[in-house]
């Protein structure tokens, strides 16, 4: 009876020591696994360099109740294999108490039962992947539209104000292309129409001639595209070079960056794209929007894209749950204080959160852009399908 009594004691304790793993009475500890040196390090730097700008700032006031936040980021350079590896070490090696804004489909995917059973929670993927807050698990948060939201809102709208008839779909071979997939075949099956043809692709991939080509010889008026900014750049830029004009592109926020509107000549000009935030020019930004972007420069000594952006608001409202669950923090009330928020908006004015004990999606509402002289430009919004 004692050896059961000793064990049963040595059980319940392993078991509340999994459950604060990560947080103390000075320290919360966060975790990202994110990509620096890879393909999307254009996207994962800046969003560790917007998290990192926040943390700083509730830090250096003191944190809250006397904890402070440490920050741990591993490079997974966009790679499955690499992304496992680095979530192991944060959650075995660094014992987070949560991750925060981890970078890819993939890369959450595969990483995310081992996660939920530790008991450490995926705040805000930098995905909108629908399997980040579905089926539903009560340590998985999401903060914007997802890209089945996206699309399915992109090409209603298509079909309904620009009169497409047929629509394809081009999609990278991944869960993401998936995704996109499963939303366009959604939306026609919704509107009675039928999807006319596809075309997949490896992420690497450089040339897209043939899927290009495939494309218009089915005729088709309206590509919902399953891509991330180069594979998203490649095609559009091969459908000119075709003078393939009486089509629209779609795609959506996964190349809604910068470097997708801005390259050369108006090259990417007529793309449409989806997003759950609107992203300032300097030369049009308000007054706050300035200042954080001033500010970000000042430190890390180059302009702000829309990762920085999402890195910022992401760490923003993990404070303000760690600030609303109060002196006993625990991973219990921190969750309890994520299903209080209501419509909170982030510093940056970009929108609006809400969460509760049985959503986990902060907003489904998208901005509808199209590039026009090297910019975004938004055409409609909030909108949804």
């Amino acid at each position: 009876m004692k050896k059961y009594f000793i064990s049963l004691l040595f059980v319940i304790s392993s078991i509340h020591a999994l459950a604060e793993q990560g947080i103390s009475d000075t320290e919360i500890l966060v975790g990202m696994h994110t990509d620096l040196s890879g393909p999307a390090s254009m996207i994962g730097k800046q969003s560790v360099d917007g998290a990192n700008m926040r943390f700083e700032e509730f830090n250096s006031k003191g944190g809250a109740y006397g904890r402070t936040i440490k920050f741990i980021v591993e490079d997974h350079q966009y790679t499955v294999p690499r992304a496992v590896q680095a979530a192991n070490k944060l959650l075995r090696r660094d014992k987070v108490a949560i991750m925060l804004g981890s970078l890819g489909t993939p890369m959450n995917n595969a990483v995310l039962t081992d996660q939920l059973q530790l008991n450490v929670p995926n705040l805000f993927p930098l995905t909108a992947a629908r399997s980040m807050y579905e089926p539903f698990h009560r340590l998985k948060f999401t903060s914007g539209s997802t890209y089945y939201d996206q699309i399915r809102t992109g090409i209603k709208y298509l079909v309904e104000n620009n009169n497409r008839e047929n629509v394809c779909v081009l999609y990278e071979d991944t869960d993401f292309g998936q995704e996109i997939v499963d939303a366009t075949e959604d939306q026609l099956e919704e509107m009675g129409m039928d999807l006319i043809e596809r075309a997949s692709a490896k992420p690497t991939d450089t040339d897209f001639t043939a899927q290009i080509k495939k494309l218009k010889n089915a005729n088709c008026d309206l590509v919902a595209m399953g891509t991330i900014v180069r594979t998203t750049i490649l095609p559009f830029i091969k459908s000119k070079e075709i003078d393939w004009t009486d089509v629209d592109f779609v795609t959506t926020s996964a190349s809604y960056y910068n470097v997708v509107a801005e390259q050369p000549n108006g090259v990417m000009n007529g793309l449409y794209c989806l997003n759950s935030l609107v992203f300032p020019y300097y030369d049009t930004a308000n007054q706050i929007e300035k200042e954080w972007w001033d500010k970000f420069k000042n430190i890390y000594g180059y302009d702000p894209n829309t990762g920085a952006a999402y890195g910022y608001i992401f760490a923003d409202i993990l404070i303000e749950a760690v600030e609303r669950a109060g002196t006993d923090l625990n991973l219990d009330n921190l969750i309890t204080s994520l299903e209080t928020i209501k419509d909170y908006e982030d510093p940056l004015q970009t929108g609006s959160v809400t969460f509760s004990e049985t959503r986990r999606q902060g907003t489904n509402i998208s901005y509808f852009f199209q590039v026009q002289e090297e910019r975004f430009k938004v055409i409609s919004g909030p909108i949804a399908y």
